[in-house]
């Protein structure tokens, strides 16, 4: 696809609208699907509440009243966790009864949880948004100054943790609830016939705060992102429009946090089409697997690591329930979807593109069809709208220009919490959010991600994109994962260096590596110096921490040889 980036395109056609949803009066690329309806914006309305009515406006809750919910796969030999729907909803409305009545949570106080996934974590936030109460999750692989931080941004009165996490927290109004507690069973399993599906007692506006997610800090300070209730049902009602009719719900297998913007809305989804959850604390790709064989898994929700492995390791297993993988979080590579249809041909592979600050959607694969575009993470989702910006002048560019991306529409967010400056600078007046990531939007309306705009390599005056050579070295038979970050040089300004975990029994050397690259790129694209990991520091949501590899660099002795 790169060749048609610079290909001529006269800015008075007036097929280019039609063919990309790029209008060139405006400079805007506009959703070619016809507007999705909303609730009004003013009425009364918790996201909470958005999800439990299409749940009983679909016909799968009357033909699967009870079905399962959660299969939580536990550690060691402990059998699977199964929750129905009937056991959720029960423990949702004794919570949220003690949270009211006991503990005297009101509308708009802010609730920190820091959890793994289990199933005690949609209860919790199912809880909390019925009361609209903030909920504000965070990754409880945190250190303690990272958590510090966030507790410092979103001020919550009351937090919920496992026993493992607790020492993490510091002192709140309210307290810490231990999700893993006998206390926090007993609270769940109160319910009284007083307390049942009190749910619509609360008033929720839908412009008022529902969540403080967190950015994932890979290039600067750590955020907290507010969404409002608003931009959950937005995002929640489009992933509703789109999924096809099936004979029974779906199962998913969600490797994403319920931390991560990925997972907290894909929770909420999931409650609102009855589909039956398989989470797991820790992930493992053989449990995966195996769950998918096991529990009939139809959909995985992946980040990009996932969907590498599965290329690379599946021997031994059927998968023959498995519908579709969709993978968020950072774009996969041509070489890796082509690999991957290769050996799953009846499974689609469809990509995504959001931030944390659009409530994780702006664009979307939806369909075999759409998702069959090498590369492309998908076309512009319902009531959003688009610009490529020139980063140098701020020009808004026309279709197969690369700029950043720009959205705007009902899913993004209010802001930042406490931090007005940083809010201006990625909000416009008028509502655009700059994403921050190099794009181009092709003649038919796809989006490709080229890469942070932060992160490109200068090399002799040429800009490098990491990702391209991630995504080349990441096809590599023998390489389990890989990352690139400039390293100094005084000639060239910065060089392509690579780190590389290798897989179980590989001798792959640096020469080996160097030479797979420079057949593939232009000279000035060469990998020039490589370091072989055990891993490659990832965040949560699959993005690789290019902050902790340059903190390797700068600690490191070692000086590059000439090439």
């Amino acid at each position: 696809m790169a060749d048609k980036r610079h290909e001529h395109h006269d800015d008075d056609d007036h097929s280019i609208p039609l063919r990309s949803g790029f209008d060139p009066k405006t400079r805007t690329f506009h959703c070619l699907k016809p507007p999705l309806p909303l609730p009004p914006p003013h009425s009364p309305l918790s996201c909470a509440q958005h999800a439990l009515s299409l749940r009983l406006s679909s016909p799968w809750s009357s033909r699967h009243p009870d079905s399962p919910a959660f299969i939580s796969l536990r550690p060691s030999r402990l059998p699977p966790l199964r929750i129905s729907y009937s056991q959720f909803c029960s423990r949702v409305d004794s919570l949220s009864a003690y949270l009211r009545d006991v503990v005297r949570l009101r509308k708009g106080d802010v609730a920190f949880v820091l959890s793994p996934n289990t199933v005690n974590v949609p209860v919790v936030y199912f809880s909390l948004l019925s009361l609209g109460v903030v909920v504000s999750p965070a990754n409880p692989a945190g250190t303690v100054s990272e958590i510090t931080r966030q507790v410092g941004l979103s001020r919550p009165l009351i937090a919920f943790t496992d026993s493992g996490c607790m020492h993490k927290l510091p002192p709140l109004r309210h307290g810490t609830v231990v999700l893993d507690s006998l206390e926090f069973e007993s609270i769940c399993r109160s319910a009284s016939s007083s307390s049942v599906h009190w749910i619509d007692e609360v008033e929720v506006k839908q412009s008022d705060l529902a969540a403080i997610l967190y950015s994932s800090g890979t290039t600067g300070l750590i955020k907290g992102v507010a969404l409002t209730h608003r931009n959950l049902i937005t995002n929640l009602t489009g992933l509703h429009a789109t999924v096809p009719q099936s004979e029974k719900p779906a199962v998913l297998f969600y490797t994403v946090p319920y931390f991560h913007v990925f997972g907290f809305v894909y929770f909420l989804k999931s409650l609102a089409l009855c589909e039956t959850s398989v989470i797991t604390e820790r992930f493992q790709l053989g449990q995966m697997l195996a769950a998918v064989d096991e529990y009939g898994v139809t959909h995985i929700a992946a980040v990009p690591p996932v969907v590498i492995a599965m290329t690379k390791c599946v021997e031994g297993h059927d998968l023959r329930t498995l519908v579709s993988v969709t993978s968020g979080g950072a774009p996969l590579g041509q070489d890796l979807i082509s690999t991957f249809n290769k050996r799953f041909p009846r499974v689609t592979l469809s990509q995504g593109y959001g931030l944390t600050e659009c409530t994780g959607g702006a664009f979307r694969s939806v369909g075999p069809e759409e998702s069959s575009r090498p590369g492309s993470t998908g076309m512009l989702i319902w009531n959003c709208e688009a610009r490529i910006v020139d980063p140098e002048t701020g020009e808004s560019l026309a279709p197969c220009k690369e700029g950043e991306l720009w959205v705007r529409g009902p899913g993004v967010m209010e802001g930042y919490v406490g931090d007005p400056e940083a809010t201006a600078a990625t909000i416009t007046a008028d509502g655009w959010l700059k994403t921050g990531d190099l794009c181009y939007i092709d003649e038919e309306g796809f989006l490709y991600v080229v890469d942070r705009l932060k992160e490109l390599i200068k090399y002799k005056g040429y800009q490098v994109a990491p990702a391209e050579l991630e995504q080349l070295l990441q096809s590599h038979p023998e390489i389990a994962d890989a990352a690139v970050v400039p390293f100094p040089d005084e000639e060239a300004g910065e060089i392509p260096m690579a780190f590389v975990a290798r897989q179980a029994g590989s001798n792959l050397n640096e020469a080996g590596v160097i030479k797979f690259i420079e057949k593939q790129v232009a000279p000035y694209k060469k990998v020039r110096k490589v370091e072989f990991v055990s891993g490659i520091p990832r965040s949560a949501a699959g993005k690789i921490l290019r902050k902790e590899l340059r903190k390797t660099i700068r600690n490191s002795s070692t000086h590059l040889s000439k090439l």
